[in-house]
């Protein structure tokens, strides 16, 4: 039972992820490889800042700010240098990694002793595990509500409108450049926060946790579009969370039975891997069964 809670509070911590890439990935149609490196980002600037005696909450905050950064440092790198998106999450990722080592200053930083968001006094009288889950679903539901309200407004449709048909955008006299700025910002901030809490929850930041990160956020996003079939925006946003947590559950159910904890990066993609074939099999096997009627009827 312990087990299952602390997969779900794993699953909606790291919904963040999920939802910080459906931003660019889905909507914006970006292929962003910065989340691999904003995640460790904002678990550097978060830990660091509260081993120097910053709040917990102020912190993470902070971390939201350096995930916004890299995120507009993305974004011009495309719209200004003329970088390949994919090219530019690379660059930014990759000087990602020293910048975290410069603010944290070594490789790893333990939070023992540390006052987190999870150490309260009321967190702790809580059963086990039950802490992630608190915390999750508060944060889920404030980003999840910003999220649908903002993408309802005039800016928000806007920023649709960029992922579907840049050239039409232009042409209504839409920013695209600025809407693909901004996305990318709020995005790496979603995942700098993510990158914080998850820190706060494991106790320490190390400088290789952003190792595989984007295979977790796609897995969420094609699970819950895999899981829940076709739903509107606003649905697709609560099925990323959805799919998180049950990424989570088949990652335990996989370990239960009997696989080394070290191959998790490769059963990550495993199983990201089967999801996205899941469409393609039911396509086929769909196309087969209409096959094997028509020639029933014939005969």
């Amino acid at each position: 039972m312990n087990l299952m809670v602390s997969a779900i509070g794993q699953g909606l911590l790291w919904a963040l992820l999920g939802l910080g890439l459906y931003l660019t990935f889905r909507i914006l149609n970006f292929a962003d490889m910065t989340v691999e490196g904003t995640f460790p980002l904002g678990a550097a600037t978060a830990v660091t800042a509260i081993t120097h005696g910053v709040s917990p909450l102020m912190a993470t905050f902070l971390a939201f700010g350096a995930g916004v950064l890299a995120g507009v440092i993305t974004g011009l790198l495309y719209t200004k240098g003329k970088i390949p998106s994919l090219l530019a999450g690379i660059l930014v990722m990759t000087a990602a990694y020293s910048i975290n080592l410069r603010i944290m200053g070594k490789s790893n930083i333990s939070l023992l002793g540390k006052a987190t968001l999870f150490n309260n006094q009321f967190l702790q009288s809580l059963p086990q595990y039950f802490d992630s889950v608190l915390i999750g679903i508060v944060v889920i539901i404030i980003v999840t509500v910003i999220l649908i309200f903002g993408l309802d407004t005039e800016w928000g449709q806007a920023f649709i409108a960029t992922g579907d048909n840049p050239q039409m955008a232009k042409a209504l006299g839409i920013h695209t450049d600025n809407m693909i700025i901004m996305g990318l910002a709020i995005s790496n901030g979603l995942v700098g926060v993510c990158g914080a809490l998850v820190a706060q929850s494991n106790g320490y930041a190390d400088i290789n946790m952003g190792i595989g990160t984007i295979v977790i956020a796609l897995a969420s996003i094609i699970i819950g579009e895999v899981v829940f079939g076709e739903l509107t925006l606003n649905q697709r946003l609560a099925a990323v969370t959805l799919g998180s947590i049950i990424y989570r559950l088949l990652l335990l159910a996989v370990l239960q039975l009997g696989f080394n904890a070290n191959d998790l990066n490769l059963l990550s993609s495993l199983v990201l891997a089967a999801c996205m074939m899941l469409p393609q099999l039911e396509k086929h096997l769909r196309l087969k069964n209409t096959f094997l009627k028509g020639v029933h009827h014939y005969e």
